[in-house]
């Protein structure tokens, strides 16, 4: 029955001052709605980001000539010429756990083909690249094992670098491209894996790795190694094995002091999931300052509340309406609008999420962990900036608040 009644005073109470009251909710939906936008945005990036590094491949392990800098993995040559071909053929010999292994070397070029032009990435590599980098045909055929021995003038076009050169979904099979001063005849087409920037596969061209060492860049140094695992278990083995061969053929004895860089699959995401991880946690931080100005608002109407109510206070303390009854009652007005504010928040920080997804094109994603968290905060919210104005009208003495004027 006391509920009951603590219920229709807040409602009676709120209802009374319609336009304080909405002001006030206005501040912690604009908070709530903030954190969900925000944490969205950072899942949906942790997320798009993992999708992106687990679509280079399967079980991978990259090895990169120079010294590791950080958990980036470089797609251009670079002026590191540490890596040749027979490192690659070694590895292929003496490590064991391994499902397939891709030397390659890579650089921009200019490419014409029939009065256009692009400049992408041309990487020159084996056969097993389509099965270390999880890429597959759409149009025609990859280049096999005779084409490498005789180092044959053929190339294979990613969908976006045939868009540029051809025309949208063109069948330029047959046809030729010229790479620097060397006419190239296309034989195949790559299904659209997705990508960005320049290590975007959609964008590439590849070529025997053998005819871009004798007709492009005029050397056998290698841009890096792909390595693909039998399984997931097998990966650090197949690393450890990788650094000590190579160490071994490279004269080097003190592992710092490696001309070589190894990064598993794993390394990669554990990495670029700590750094979306402080991103998400920094931008909830600055959504979670308007919560708190959000509170501090409830903490000031209700303040104002208990002065305007003061002589009715008074007179329910004088006909013994006890102090816990008052406390409730004002705490329940501060919680109540706070839940209201998180109803309307969590409605709009949803809504905000989807329209950034679809107008900014930043991938978002809802989680139910965000919801019950700006839930909780809003709760937090509530008892926190409610407890003090709640408590001071429960002390409120009764004589002094009916000479209230």
């Amino acid at each position: 029955m006391i509920i009951t009644d603590i219920l229709k005073e807040v409602f009676w109470s709120l209802s009374a001052n319609k336009m304080r009251s909405g002001l006030t909710v206005l501040g912690i939906v604009i908070g709530i709605a903030s954190v969900i936008t925000m944490v969205s945005i950072g899942q949906g990036a942790k997320t798009s980001i993992e999708a992106n590094i687990e679509a280079i491949g399967s079980n991978l392990i990259i090895i990169t000539p120079g010294a590791q800098r950080g958990a980036a993995v470089s797609q251009g040559r670079g002026s590191a010429q540490t890596l040749i071909a027979d490192d690659a053929t070694a590895i292929r010999s003496e490590v064991q756990g391994i499902k397939a292994l891709a030397p390659d070397t890579s650089r921009r070029y200019q490419i014409t083909a029939k009065g256009k032009n692009t400049n992408t990435q041309v990487i020159g590599t084996v056969p097993e690249y389509l099965t270390v980098r999880n890429i597959s045909m759409d149009i025609g055929s990859f280049f096999n094992e005779r084409q490498i021995k005789t180092s044959e003038k053929v190339a294979v076009l990613g969908p976006s670098a045939r868009d540029d050169l051809f025309g949208i979904h063109a069948n330029p099979v047959g046809q030729t491209i010229r790479i620097g001063s060397s006419d190239f005849a296309i034989i195949g087409i790559t299904k659209t894996k997705g990508g960005s920037g320049f290590s975007n596969p959609d964008n590439a061209v590849y070529v025997p790795i053998t005819t871009v060492q004798h007709f492009l860049s005029g050397d056998e140094f290698l841009s890096s190694i792909s390595v693909a695992a039998k399984d997931q278990g097998s990966m650090l083995a197949v690393q450890q094995q990788i650094e000590t061969l190579l160490l071994r053929r490279h004269n080097i004895t003190d592992k710092t002091q490696a001309d070589f860089s190894i990064l598993n699959q794993n390394d990669i995401i554990s990495t670029a999931s700590s750094i979306t991880g402080t991103f998400t946690i920094l931008l909830s931080s600055i959504a979670g300052i308007s919560l708190l100005v959000g509170g501090i608002g409830i903490m000031n109407m209700m303040l104002t509340t208990v002065t305007e109510r003061t002589r009715e206070i008074g007179l329910r303390k004088a006909v013994g309406v006890k102090k816990r009854y008052i406390n409730l009652q004002f705490l329940a007005e501060a919680i109540m609008l706070t839940v209201i504010g998180g109803v309307v928040g969590v409605v709009l920080g949803w809504l905000a999420s989807l329209a950034v997804s679809r107008f900014a094109g930043l991938t978002t994603e809802v989680a139910l962990s965000s919801v019950v968290m700006a839930f909780g905060v809003a709760a937090a919210v509530g008892i926190i900036f409610g407890f003090y104005p709640a408590r001071r009208a429960a002390n409120l003495s009764p004589i002094e608040a009916l000479r209230y004027e």
